[in-house]
């Protein structure tokens, strides 16, 4: 085992010595060292119970023979961090987190590891490493959160941004604000809805890293201790089997991850985590995939923000196993931790609503969640959730509001000198020019809770939460820190967005545009520390916002 290197032999005296400092027998030498990548913290209400689950994966870990070693990595609740200079960190941490795991497990020569995540970074930061280091591994999310509830109408973090919408347009007072404030988030997990945090924790089921049942199982769920113990269980099964995260992972499994994506209608950062994971299993997951998928596979579901239901919902219904029944004519057959494959767990899956989870035949729409778009303005592409997008903003004409910062842009709308017609767009909000591509829940949710949802869009290089919805178009690649189209944009410019035809152009001449561009000063906002070393290796939102 990978282990031996600082348990077995003379020469791993030294080692051995610190071990014993941590507690460990002669016996335990002779078991496998597993690692637990533990994000719990007591700042994301998805994070505060993971000790909790820590603990039943380390018992799982030691009554199937193995010895649990626990470390911790970060992580950001990107709805505190939202507004603010700390989102412009969010993104970051995925790599942070990412590296924190290679080089605890690395460095200690660990023969496999449990990564206990759940929200936006965690988890796909968590997955890059697994398939980087390619050491046996597994995860656990945390579950999602309990929806709120006011007078039988659920509520959730989305809610909370909607009303402060509502207020900047003088139609609830500063009391309502505070009620859906109180009622919105009623306790541990992850946000309610199927956003960033939950639609990573699907994926990472469908992708075959989490044991069956795990990605839509709720935080206060007794079965989510169940499954944490047999996760600890299964760790040690693959170490002893040596099986490993390349072994189930392959670019059938993303193109699976994808299927579902579509078919819930996830968040669109799935568009920038699944092409970066991808990288590090040594696949090659891109925009333009998604887009194909998009056109083949309906939108089955309804969950927040493009709909009514709740991860609650989707979870009673069947799951992630009851999608993968509805899919199972599309879905390759590949392995996963649990030891039966995608298809086995798809025939065996039932479906118990047929509104909530509706036939391929019946679908709430005929495309995917997700839609890339391309044109003069994003030659590279660009990522809107059609799913969330109402039949009126599917093709829309509007006058260009240039921002060039996501502030100047809220102070606008929330001063209502944005009105119908208008396409607000944010720019230097990208990977190398915010840096850190912070998402704009706080912009599109106000120009949803002001009732301009159906005559206002929204377009950046920046990217979205996953509780946005209406006509908000991001990740246009390049960006304008990369002298992409968007950075050459004047107040006034006619911008055509055709969803349908997956069309996103500015009316001016090709001739105009290199004029234009040429003539372009890029913004530069002084970095230092960590933003400095991001922003000299990320790549565009394009490219999953990978760092080469």
């Amino acid at each position: 085992m990978r282990s031996d290197v600082v348990r077995k032999g003379i020469g791993s005296a030294p080692a051995r010595s610190l071990l014993r400092a941590d507690g460990l027998t002669d016996e335990d030498f002779e078991k496998p060292f597993i690692g637990i990548a533990n994000s719990w913290n007591d700042i994301v209400p998805g994070h505060i119970h993971l000790n909790e689950i820590v603990e039943a994966v380390r018992e799982g870990i030691i009554e199937a023979g193995g010895r649990p070693f626990t470390f911790g990595v970060p992580a950001i609740c990107d709805g505190i961090a939202m507004g603010h200079n700390g989102m412009r960190f969010s993104l970051i941490s995925r790599e942070v987190i990412s590296d924190c795991c290679e080089v605890m497990i690395e460095g200690h020569a660990l023969d496999g590891w449990v990564g206990v995540t759940n929200c936006d970074k965690v988890t796909p930061g968590m997955l890059m490493a697994a398939g980087r280091m390619n050491v046996p591994a597994i995860l656990i999310t945390g579950g999602a959160m309990e929806a709120g509830n006011i007078n039988e109408e659920k509520l959730d973090l989305q809610s909370v941004f909607e009303a402060l919408g509502s207020y900047s347009a003088g139609k609830v007072d500063e009391d309502f604000v505070k009620t859906i404030e109180c009622a919105a988030c009623p306790g541990r997990g992850s946000c309610s809805g199927l956003f960033t945090a939950n639609s990573m924790a699907c994926l990472t089921e469908v992708l075959g890293l989490s044991l069956t049942g795990c990605g839509t199982s709720l935080a206060v769920d007794a079965k989510k201790l169940k499954i944490a113990k047999e996760t600890g269980k299964k760790i040690v099964e693959l170490v002893k089997k040596n099986i490993r995260p390349r072994d189930i992972v392959s670019m059938a499994s993303f193109r699976n991850a994808v299927r579902v994506d579509m078919a819930i209608g996830g968040s669109t950062n799935t568009a920038l985590h699944i092409p970066a994971i991808s990288k590090d299993f040594g696949c090659n997951v891109t925009l333009d995939l998604f887009d194909e998928i998009s056109r083949e596979i309906p939108h089955i579901t309804s969950l927040r923000p493009a709909g009514v239901f709740s991860i609650r919902d989707l979870d009673n219904a069947g799951g992630m196993p009851g999608v993968l029944n509805r899919l199972k004519d599309f879905v390759e057959d590949v392995p996963t931790v649990s030891g039966k494959s995608i298809k086995e767990i798809a025939e065996e899956a039932k479906v118990t609503d047929d509104n909530i989870l509706r036939p391929l035949n019946d679908p709430y729409h005929k495309q995917g969640g997700i839609a890339i778009l391309k044109g003069n303005l994003a030659p590279q592409g660009s990522v809107v959730k059609q799913a969330a997008v109402s039949e009126k903003m599917m093709r829309f004409t509007g006058k260009a509001r240039v921002f060039d910062s996501e502030k100047d842009a809220t102070d606008a709308i929330t001063s209502r000198k944005i009105v119908s017609g208008d396409v607000v767009v944010i720019r230097y909000e990208g990977p190398k020019g915010a840096p850190g591509m912070p998402e704009m829940l706080s912009p599109t949710s106000l120009i949803m809770g002001m009732g301009l949802g159906e005559s206002v869009a929204l377009i950046t290089d920046g990217r979205f939460s996953g509780a946005t919805r209406g006509g908000a178009i991001g990740h246009v690649s390049p960006e304008a820190y990369e002298k992409g189209p968007i950075s050459a944009l004047k107040d006034g410019d006619v911008i055509e967005i055709d969803i349908a035809a997956r069309k996103l152009n500015v009316k001016i001449s090709d001739e105009e545009m290199r004029e234009r561009l040429s003539k372009v000063k890029v913004i530069e906002r002084p970095v230092t520390g960590v933003q400095k070393n991001y922003r000299k290796l990320v790549t565009n939102g394009a490219n999953g916002a990978y760092l080469e």
